[in-house]
């Protein structure tokens, strides 16, 4: 056991003592150590009810002969965060979350780790820990939140944001808002469409790294609790059979992570986060993998913010194993390989069909390509990505005049403002992972957007990327970035900006000529950085490397 670094033979009486310290008994000195990680927080929402999820987690490891050592890492609420100052500090929390767990597993020898998160950048932030320790690990995330319920009609966290774009236009009073306000978040857990933290719960159960009904159990379901206290026990197990991360994340149960992302039409973030646990897992993962696996990969769920069909929906019809074994039944998906508890075949055997609704057949689906999309061209070289599941069919084709804006703000302001007419292209940059820096996603603009009625006839591009909730024809993670000379930052107001979803492509209607005379005379705007946003900025990659840091 790895543990035994600190508690056998006489030269580790002194770490014995401290052991000891914490109320050790001689027969749990005997035991196998398992690590708990956890990301539970008060200010947070997904992460309120944790301390509940890690308690069930310490009693299954009991159960099965372990004694669970709990520690916690920080996690950032994106809902929280946006629209301000703060977005910069998510996605950079990613590395600092792998890095902290990276830190506390090796500075303390323990034998296998059962990891608790729930939101954003937390979920991938251990999984990319998950596969540097290789140290037998199991996930298990809080769950999903609730619906939000108002006048009779369900909604989420995505129209909440929408509301304020509705209230600016004077679609809605101050009466109205409030009342939205106080409707949407009705219980703890994961904001409640297929939103990024969803997304990322739902493929780390279709990759194999959590228990089936990881990603879609509401978070305030007793199926929770117990779901907890079995991933505690198997954890355990996984030890026995010496089972590790890098057993399961190999590149065929990418695949399948990323045909069930193209299934249930996930946030756009998932690109990102897949291709940076992949860097880490030493599988090869590129933005042309992405696009060939969505090309060949039908949209069988169409979850808010594309619908009101919601996460606590999809669970009640089977949730990722139905989509799965529909996948499967096409000969999608890569059947035999291992998982945290068993083959993937295996898994899904016990679970229902696709119900047809919920989850399309496969010879009726949504869509017949994934629901996202990698888009080429000269605005994007190495690729720009589209939840193009959650865009308005008139929307897949658009031609317009480029509106340009060097930050959020800017063009936030400018949306509120009226200024913004039907047609436009709404240009954002100097937003990716060096110019942000921290690659801030941009849910207000997009809502803002969509409420005041122009989600169907602006399109938005941007070296930034969006949150899982934002719907409609915005484009994001632009690459190479404006802060690294990439065209975007050399389009100007006026220039024609064409965006083909369909075919995959965007462009300006610039000539090779002009953007070569426009990049002579173009210099990045400078800006006062410090702390870790500075180090982030010295170290990260490309959005299309997965902004992961260059070693």
């Amino acid at each position: 056991m790895r543990s035994n670094a600190l508690k056998e033979g006489c030269t580790r009486a002194p770490q014995r003592s401290l052991l000891r310290a914490l109320g050790l008994s001689d027969q749990e000195m005997k035991r196998p150590f398992i690590g708990v990680v956890s990301s539970a927080s008060d200010y947070i929402p997904g992460h309120r009810h944790l301390k509940d999820i890690s308690e069930a987690v310490k009693a299954g490891i009991r159960n099965a002969g372990g004694v669970p050592f709990e520690f916690e890492t920080i996690g950032v609420c994106d809902g929280l965060a946006m629209g301000h100052a703060g977005m910069r500090y998510s996605l950079c929390s990613r590395e600092l979350i792998a890095d902290s767990v990276e830190v506390m597993l090796t500075a303390h020898p323990l034998d296998a780790v059962v990891f608790i998160p729930n939101c954003d950048k937390v979920v991938p932030g251990m999984l990319m820990a998950a596969c540097r320790l290789n140290l037998p690990s199991i996930f298990v995330s809080g769950g999903p939140m609730l619906p939000g319920k108002h006048k009779d009609t369900r909604f989420g966290l995505s129209e909440m944001f929408e509301a304020v774009g509705s209230h600016a236009a004077g679609k809605i009073d101050d009466t109205e808002l409030l009342a939205l306000e106080k409707s949407a978040c009705p219980s703890c857990g994961s904001c409640s469409g297929m939103y990024t933290a969803n997304s990322m719960n739902c493929l780390t159960e279709a990759i194999g790294m959590a228990l089936p009904g990881n990603g879609s159990i509401p978070a305030v379901m007793s199926a929770r609790i117990a779901l907890a206290k079995e991933a505690g026990e198997q954890v355990m197990e996984l030890l026995k059979q010496d089972l590790r991360p890098k057993d399961i994340l190999t590149a065929k149960s990418f695949e399948n992570a990323l045909r069930s992302d193209m299934a249930l039409g996930c946030s756009s973030n998932t690109v990102l986060h897949l291709l940076g646990i992949a860097h880490e897992a030493g599988v090869k993962v590129d933005m042309d993998t992405i696009d060939e696996i969505s090309r060949t990969t039908p949209q069988l769920c169409k979850l808010n913010p594309a619908s009101q069909v919601f996460i606590t929906d999809l669970d009640e019809v089977g949730g990722i194993q139905s989509v799965l074994k529909e996948l499967a039944r096409k000969g999608l998906i890569h059947e035999d390989l291992p998982t945290v508890s068993g083959s993937v075949k295996e898994r899904y055997a016990n679970y229902p069909a696709a119900d047809g609704e919920i989850i399309r057949s496969a010879d009726d689906p949504f869509r017949k390509d994934g629901g996202i999309a990698i888009l080429k061209g000269n605005i994007a070289p190495e690729g720009a990505v589209v939840k193009q599941g959650a865009v308005a069919p008139e929307m897949m084709q658009h031609t317009g005049p480029a509106r340009c804006f060097n930050s959020e703000e800017e063009a936030s302001e400018a949306i509120l403002g009226g200024k913004i007419q039907a047609g436009d292209v709404v240009v954002i940059r100097y937003e990716g992972p060096k110019g942000g820096p921290g690659m801030r996603e941009m849910l207000n603009p997009t809502s803002a957007l969509t409420g005041m009625g122009l989600g169907s006839s602006v399109a938005l591009i941007t070296d930034g990327r969006f949150s899982g909730a934002t719907r409609g024809a915005a484009i994001g993670h632009v690459s190479p970035e404006a802060a690294a000379g990439g065209v975007i930052g050399l389009i100007e107001d006026g220039d024609l900006v064409e965006v083909d979803i369909t075919n995959r492509s965007l462009n300006v209607k610039v000539s090779d000529q002009a953007l070569a005379q426009r990049k002579a005379a173009w210099k990045a705007p400078e800006k006062e950085l410090s702390g870790y946003l500075k180090r982030y900025a010295q170290h990260v990659t490309s959005a299309s490397q997965g902004a992961v840091f260059d070693m």
